[in-house]
């Protein structure tokens, strides 16, 4: 439970005023986004520092032993586990030649917004490295709604003070290191790198992984394709291997100039499709968000919601708090399973891993009431 007061109450948003990195693990719960088959956890963009990484699939999920001294009816050999899938969320910052990681530097100001009625995340932080460059960092950040497979942020830098040189890698990351799970070494034994790689790409702006897991055998595909936006000249190189994809923008900006990167995400898995198909399903689901563009995304998710809160909303008199607790509530509930279509609606909504094999006890919590 969060207790601190740095969450303002308001009807139709969470917003997060300061930054308070002994809470991060709870923020980003408090921060994800889902759709109930692609959840995000609310991680900084830049991917450090955090709690618990995480970007998971409904369904995927690796199998881990549970052998007994002494066996007996009814036990269970194996657990499951949900693991985190290849991460489509990082956008990594350089200032000059400083990283932009808010534990070092100077944080003058930070700013997260979770939009109840547009569905997004947005962020608002200038930060000063040590070298003293002071730059502004916005981002929106969200997981359609109306396209199942799709994840997108955009992502602009702009420099205060000073002719500042900026480079953005924006990634696909698989086979993160991960806090441990729970005291079990075999389950820890078993989640470690979970994801065997079957294929790797970058070409021009566009990145694809593929993976398998070791012992569930779901095969798992993520794509990335981006639109740049920045002063000439700015430059773009892309590079791949079996766990990293990444491209690096390069600029140098002026103050008032920005840079501008907006990066769409396709996710998708199967444990029956071949590797060539995965590859073409994320590629297609590519190709229908580039048709929307960036701003038919948020209006495609701005409608969905106008849709959702004109039938579903509850108003509650007298008690902002309680009001606003309400809708975050439904809110979720809409995340965890607006589009899981004929699975089970996921443990937590998708915004962590839950519980190591009891999908079914959150199921009930959601559903049987």
């Amino acid at each position: 439970m969060i207790t601190n007061r740095t969450y303002a109450v308001e009807p139709w948003a969470v917003r997060e005023t300061e930054l308070n990195l002994d809470l991060l693990a709870q923020s980003e719960s408090v921060f994800a986004l889902s759709n109930g088959h692609v959840g995000w956890r609310g991680n900084l963009d830049e991917g450090e520092p955090h709690g618990l990484p995480g970007s998971y699939l409904n369904g995927v999920y690796e199998l881990h032993p549970l052998p007994y001294a002494e066996a007996g009816y009814g036990y269970p050999e194996s657990g499951q586990t949900v693991i985190n899938v290849t991460n489509g969320k990082v956008l990594r910052l350089l200032v000059d030649d400083e990283p932009f990681d808010l534990r070092y530097g100077r944080l003058v100001k930070h700013e997260r917004t979770l939009d109840l009625r547009r569905g997004v995340l947005e962020r608002f932080c200038e930060w000063t490295s040590p070298a003293g460059s002071t730059v502004r960092v916005r981002s929106t950040r969200l997981v359609s709604l109306t396209q199942r497979a799709i994840a997108a942020v955009s992502y602009e830098v702009e420099p205060l003070d000073s002719k500042t040189r900026v480079v953005i890698q924006s990634e696909l990351v698989a086979n993160e290191s991960l806090p441990g799970p729970n005291g079990d070494p075999r389950t820890a034994k078993a989640l470690k790198s979970p994801l065997q790689p079957e294929e790797d790409m970058a070409v021009g702006p566009r990145l694809r992984l593929v993976h398998r897991t070791r012992t569930s055998g779901l095969r798992v595909a993520v794509a990335a394709d981006h639109v740049v936006d920045g002063p000439e000249p700015t430059s773009t190189s892309s590079e791949s291997n079996t766990d990293v994809a990444r491209l690096t923008v390069t600029s140098v900006l002026e103050p008032g100039q920005r840079l501008r990167l907006q990066k769409t995400v396709a996710h998708g898995w199967s444990g029956t499709r071949s590797r060539p198909a995965m590859s073409d399903q994320v590629e297609a689901a590519l190709a229908a968000a580039a048709h929307s563009g960036w701003e038919g995304l948020v209006a495609e998710q701005r409608a969905y919601l106008d849709d959702f809160w004109g039938r579903a909303d509850v108003e509650v008199d007298g008690d902002e708090e309680i009001q606003q607790a309400v809708r975050f509530g439904l809110f979720h509930v809409l995340q965890a399973g607006a589009r899981a279509e004929q699975r089970a609606i996921p443990a937590k909504g998708l915004t962590g891993s839950g519980y190591d094999g009891h999908a079914f006890w959150d199921t009930e919590m959601f559903v049987l009431p």
